[in-house]
Protein backbone atom coordinates (compact mmCIF):
# COMPACT_ATOMS: atom_id res chain seq x y z
CA UNK A 1 0.00 0.00 0.00
CA UNK A 2 1.25 3.59 -0.44
CA UNK A 3 2.63 5.67 1.90
CA UNK A 4 2.31 9.38 2.10
CA UNK A 5 4.28 12.34 4.13
CA UNK A 6 3.67 15.31 5.67
CA UNK A 7 6.69 17.56 7.20
CA UNK A 8 5.36 19.61 9.23
CA UNK A 9 7.36 22.98 10.78
CA UNK A 10 7.81 23.12 14.39
CA UNK A 11 9.06 26.04 15.94
CA UNK A 12 9.21 26.82 19.78
CA UNK A 13 6.86 24.34 20.43
CA UNK A 14 4.52 26.00 18.20
CA UNK A 15 2.82 24.03 14.95
CA UNK A 16 2.74 26.05 11.55
CA UNK A 17 0.60 25.76 8.75
CA UNK A 18 -1.67 23.17 10.54
CA UNK A 19 -4.66 24.06 8.28
CA UNK A 20 -3.08 23.34 4.88
CA UNK A 21 -1.56 20.32 5.86
CA UNK A 22 -4.58 18.57 7.08
CA UNK A 23 -6.16 19.91 4.08
CA UNK A 24 -3.89 18.03 1.67
CA UNK A 25 -4.11 15.06 4.20
CA UNK A 26 -7.93 15.44 3.80
CA UNK A 27 -8.01 15.06 0.19
CA UNK A 28 -5.20 12.33 -0.32
CA UNK A 29 -7.69 10.36 1.75
CA UNK A 30 -11.19 11.69 -0.43
CA UNK A 31 -9.31 11.19 -4.16
CA UNK A 32 -8.22 7.36 -3.14
CA UNK A 33 -11.50 7.14 -1.62
CA UNK A 34 -11.19 6.27 1.99
CA UNK A 35 -12.88 7.73 4.96
CA UNK A 36 -11.72 9.01 8.47
CA UNK A 37 -8.44 10.89 7.38
CA UNK A 38 -5.73 11.13 10.14
CA UNK A 39 -6.08 14.54 12.90
CA UNK A 40 -2.97 15.75 12.53
CA UNK A 41 -3.61 18.25 15.64
CA UNK A 42 -4.15 15.20 17.77
CA UNK A 43 -1.52 13.13 16.47
CA UNK A 44 0.96 16.52 17.43
CA UNK A 45 -0.66 16.90 21.05
CA UNK A 46 -0.09 13.16 21.64
CA UNK A 47 3.28 13.49 21.47
CA UNK A 48 3.77 16.09 24.35
CA UNK A 49 6.73 18.53 22.77
CA UNK A 50 8.06 20.57 24.59
CA UNK A 51 11.34 21.41 23.61
CA UNK A 52 12.69 24.95 22.04
CA UNK A 53 14.24 25.30 18.51
CA UNK A 54 13.14 24.32 15.17
CA UNK A 55 11.82 20.73 14.20
CA UNK A 56 10.51 19.09 11.36
CA UNK A 57 7.82 17.14 12.83
CA UNK A 58 7.39 14.20 9.85
CA UNK A 59 4.26 12.07 9.43
CA UNK A 60 4.43 8.96 7.26
CA UNK A 61 0.99 7.13 6.97
CA UNK A 62 -1.20 5.59 4.92
CA UNK A 63 -5.13 5.31 3.51
CA UNK A 64 -5.98 2.59 6.60
CA UNK A 65 -5.16 5.49 9.04
CA UNK A 66 -1.61 3.40 10.10
CA UNK A 67 1.09 6.13 10.94
CA UNK A 68 4.43 6.88 12.92
CA UNK A 69 5.91 9.82 13.84
CA UNK A 70 9.40 11.96 14.03
CA UNK A 71 10.73 14.83 15.24
CA UNK A 72 13.86 15.67 13.68
CA UNK A 73 15.42 18.69 14.65
CA UNK A 74 15.95 21.29 11.59
CA UNK A 75 18.63 23.48 10.29
CA UNK A 76 18.21 25.55 6.63
CA UNK A 77 21.54 24.78 4.51
CA UNK A 78 22.97 26.71 1.53
CA UNK A 79 23.21 24.15 -1.73
CA UNK A 80 26.29 24.91 -3.94
CA UNK A 81 24.44 24.80 -7.46
CA UNK A 82 21.50 23.69 -9.48
CA UNK A 83 21.14 21.44 -12.53
CA UNK A 84 18.19 21.78 -15.14
CA UNK A 85 17.10 18.52 -15.46
CA UNK A 86 14.13 17.40 -18.23
CA UNK A 87 11.49 14.94 -17.15
CA UNK A 88 8.18 15.20 -19.33
CA UNK A 89 6.13 12.49 -17.38
CA UNK A 90 7.18 12.64 -14.24
CA UNK A 91 3.97 12.93 -11.71
CA UNK A 92 4.41 13.61 -8.09
CA UNK A 93 0.94 15.33 -7.18
CA UNK A 94 0.42 13.66 -3.64
CA UNK A 95 2.96 13.98 -1.73
CA UNK A 96 3.86 10.27 -1.75
CA UNK A 97 6.94 9.34 0.52
CA UNK A 98 8.44 7.35 -2.86
CA UNK A 99 10.49 9.23 -4.48
CA UNK A 100 12.38 6.87 -6.38
CA UNK A 101 12.61 8.91 -9.36
CA UNK A 102 13.58 11.97 -7.93
CA UNK A 103 16.45 10.61 -6.27
CA UNK A 104 17.82 9.15 -9.54
CA UNK A 105 17.35 12.03 -11.53
CA UNK A 106 19.57 14.05 -8.48
CA UNK A 107 22.35 11.34 -8.76
CA UNK A 108 22.62 11.20 -12.02
CA UNK A 109 22.70 15.05 -12.27
CA UNK A 110 26.16 16.92 -12.12
CA UNK A 111 25.01 19.10 -9.39
CA UNK A 112 24.30 19.28 -5.40
CA UNK A 113 20.21 19.92 -6.38
CA UNK A 114 18.34 19.72 -9.62
CA UNK A 115 14.97 21.77 -11.10
CA UNK A 116 12.89 19.74 -12.92
CA UNK A 117 11.85 20.44 -16.45
CA UNK A 118 8.48 19.42 -17.65
CA UNK A 119 7.28 19.96 -21.07
CA UNK A 120 9.84 22.80 -21.34
CA UNK A 121 8.52 24.07 -18.17
CA UNK A 122 10.17 25.08 -15.11
CA UNK A 123 8.66 23.10 -12.22
CA UNK A 124 10.00 22.54 -8.64
CA UNK A 125 13.28 21.06 -6.76
CA UNK A 126 13.50 17.51 -5.82
CA UNK A 127 12.17 18.84 -2.69
CA UNK A 128 10.79 22.27 -2.60
CA UNK A 129 8.57 25.01 -4.83
CA UNK A 130 10.40 27.68 -6.08
CA UNK A 131 10.57 31.36 -6.73
CA UNK A 132 12.10 33.35 -8.96
CA UNK A 133 12.57 37.22 -8.79
CA UNK A 134 11.98 39.92 -11.23
CA UNK A 135 13.05 43.51 -10.26
CA UNK A 136 11.12 43.88 -6.78
CA UNK A 137 8.64 40.87 -7.30
CA UNK A 138 8.71 36.89 -6.43
CA UNK A 139 7.03 34.78 -9.11
CA UNK A 140 6.53 31.00 -8.88
CA UNK A 141 5.93 28.77 -11.76
CA UNK A 142 2.18 27.93 -12.39
CA UNK A 143 3.59 24.58 -13.40
CA UNK A 144 4.94 22.33 -10.16
CA UNK A 145 5.36 18.75 -9.71
CA UNK A 146 3.40 19.65 -5.75
CA UNK A 147 1.49 22.54 -4.73
CA UNK A 148 3.04 22.89 -1.20
CA UNK A 149 1.44 24.47 1.69
CA UNK A 150 4.26 27.50 1.80
CA UNK A 151 3.06 27.83 -1.78
CA UNK A 152 -0.37 27.44 -0.93
CA UNK A 153 0.05 29.95 1.87
CA UNK A 154 2.30 32.98 0.29
CA UNK A 155 -0.26 32.95 -2.63
CA UNK A 156 -3.24 33.19 -0.52
CA UNK A 157 -1.65 36.22 1.59
CA UNK A 158 -0.35 37.45 -2.17
CA UNK A 159 3.30 38.52 -0.72
CA UNK A 160 4.12 36.22 -3.94
CA UNK A 161 2.34 36.01 -7.44
CA UNK A 162 2.23 32.45 -10.63
CA UNK A 163 3.82 33.14 -13.90
CA UNK A 164 4.77 30.43 -16.65
CA UNK A 165 8.18 30.34 -16.50
CA UNK A 166 9.54 28.56 -19.28
CA UNK A 167 13.26 27.99 -20.40
CA UNK A 168 12.80 30.74 -22.73
CA UNK A 169 12.16 33.13 -20.05
CA UNK A 170 13.82 31.94 -17.20
CA UNK A 171 16.78 34.49 -17.99
CA UNK A 172 14.16 37.28 -17.47
CA UNK A 173 14.39 36.29 -13.39
CA UNK A 174 17.77 37.70 -11.15
CA UNK A 175 17.39 35.32 -8.15
CA UNK A 176 15.40 32.47 -6.97
CA UNK A 177 15.29 30.59 -3.57
CA UNK A 178 13.25 27.58 -2.59
CA UNK A 179 10.21 27.19 -0.35
CA UNK A 180 8.51 24.21 1.40
CA UNK A 181 6.87 23.98 4.55
CA UNK A 182 10.03 24.06 6.37
CA UNK A 183 11.64 26.94 4.26
CA UNK A 184 9.54 30.47 4.78
CA UNK A 185 9.81 33.06 2.40
CA UNK A 186 11.60 35.18 4.48
CA UNK A 187 13.91 32.72 6.11
CA UNK A 188 15.37 30.89 2.75
CA UNK A 189 19.07 31.75 1.41
CA UNK A 190 18.13 33.50 -2.19
CA UNK A 191 20.71 32.66 -5.03
CA UNK A 192 21.66 34.48 -8.06
CA UNK A 193 20.41 32.84 -11.11
CA UNK A 194 23.75 31.97 -12.45
CA UNK A 195 23.54 29.04 -9.80
CA UNK A 196 22.02 26.98 -12.31
CA UNK A 197 25.21 25.29 -14.18
CA UNK A 198 23.07 24.68 -17.03
CA UNK A 199 21.66 28.06 -17.57
CA UNK A 200 20.29 28.34 -20.78
CA UNK A 201 21.52 30.96 -22.96
CA UNK A 202 19.67 33.59 -24.27
CA UNK A 203 21.26 33.40 -27.95
CA UNK A 204 21.40 28.92 -27.80
CA UNK A 205 18.75 26.86 -28.17
CA UNK A 206 17.30 25.82 -24.95
CA UNK A 207 18.25 22.80 -24.35
CA UNK A 208 18.99 20.70 -21.28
Amino acid sequence: MSQFIESIKVEDKKIFLLDQHQKRVNETFSYFGKAEPLDLATIFKSLEHDEDGLYKFKITYDLTGKYRTQMIPYAISEIADFQLVENNIYDYSFKFEERKELEKMKILSKAAEIIVVKNNHITDSSYSNLLFKKGKEWFTPTTYLLNGVQRQHLLKTKKIKEAEITLQTLSEYSHFQLINALNEFDDVVVYPLSKIKNLPKKSEETSI
